[in-house]
Formats: C-alpha cells, structure tokens, sequence
C-alpha cells in the first residue's frame, strides 16, 4: 500500500509539473491568437474565434477547422517553445518578454516567436549572434524559468 501511494504521488505531482508552463497569453491566447499550424506554412495568420482548442490548460486560435483538427491530432507539434516568449530574451536575457506574432522561425521542426517592435527586431539579433548558440541556452534558461515558479 505505501508503495502504491508514493507511486501515485509522484504521478500526480509528475502531472501537475507538466501543466505549470508560464504560457504568453496577450489577447487570452497563445501567440496572441494566431494559428499555430499556419507558421509550419512559413505563415502568419490570425486564427478566428469560432476554430479554437484549449491545450494545456490554455487556448489557441485557428484559421479554420482543418488546421483545428490538424492541432488536436498532434498539439505537441505546434505550441511555440518557451510558452511563446520572446526566444531571443528568453536565451540571451533569461527573461519573459512578449512577441510580435508575426516574427517568427521554425527551427528543426519547433515554432519560436520573436520580439519585433519600436525598432528592435529580435529575430535578426537572434541570427546575427547565433541562433543555435541562443538556443541552447533559451533551453537552459527556459528549465530555470519553469523552476521558479
């Protein structure tokens, strides 16, 4: 019995760990109501009310009900890391900073969005100071972030 009770222990925490992701939600929605899938078409769309799906907790937006199912058959795939921060701020500053959802890269498969406004495009920072180098370190950052809270 003690045995069953430390295991679904560690289960339930396991499974609340998972869902603590600190998710960018201006406008209520990851990327700010954009559809997600529609990057992976080298596309920024914006995503209509009536096609959404709640993952993870939180809500997403799409074009249309293609691209929602498209999303429910894999949602892995198209959540943006570091819950849809700035990817340049969370490598090179370690902090949370918003996103302009149309500035962004798929990067070996996986969606990062970037900071772009009042002249200061992340994105080219990003490639100009070495994007894998940032990267690897947005990951470590992003642990470290998802730690704290």
């Amino acid at each position: 019995m003690k045995k069953f009770l430390i295991l679904l222990f560690l289960g339930l925490a396991t499974n609340l760990t998972a869902q603590k992701i600190d998710y960018n939600l201006k406008k209520g929605f990851v990327a700010e109501g954009y559809d997600v899938t529609e990057y992976f078409n080298n596309k920024a769309v914006k995503g209509e009310s009536k096609y959404t799906a709640t993952h993870d907790n939180v809500k997403y937006k799409f074009a249309s009900q293609k691209n929602l199912e498209k999303f429910k058959k894999n949602p892995e795939k198209f959540v943006p890391q570091y819950g849809g921060y700035c990817a340049y701020a969370i490598g090179a500053k370690a902090e949370k900073v918003g996103v302009d959802p149309e500035t962004y890269e798929i990067r070996d498969g996986k969606l990062y969005l970037f900071y772009n406004s009042w002249g200061i495009n992340t994105l080219t920072k990003w490639n100009d100071e070495g994007a894998e180098a940032l990267k690897n370190k947005a990951d470590e950052n992003w642990q470290k972030i998802k730690a704290k809270k």
